[in-house]
């Protein structure tokens, strides 16, 4: 997966469930940013990530993987 196709699916995710949603491209470091979906917040770098960070970013925002 990578940046553009994750805050796709997360700002649809945020839609189908009635939560706000934000992404700041100012809020990180270098090349990351910052996803808001409901209360919950998570970094997102550039580029392409695998699995494992993929999976972090879900548990962050407190999605579950199969929802998603």
């Amino acid at each position: 997966m990578n940046r553009v196709e994750f805050l796709k699916r997360s700002k649809a995710y945020a839609k189908k469930n009635k939560l706000s949603y934000s992404f700041d491209p100012r809020h990180g470091k270098g090349s990351h940013g910052r996803v808001t979906v409901g209360e919950k917040f998570t970094s997102v770098k550039k580029g392409e990530f695998g699995p494992g960070l993929y999976r972090k970013m879900l548990r962050d925002l407190g999605i579950d993987k199969e929802e998603f």
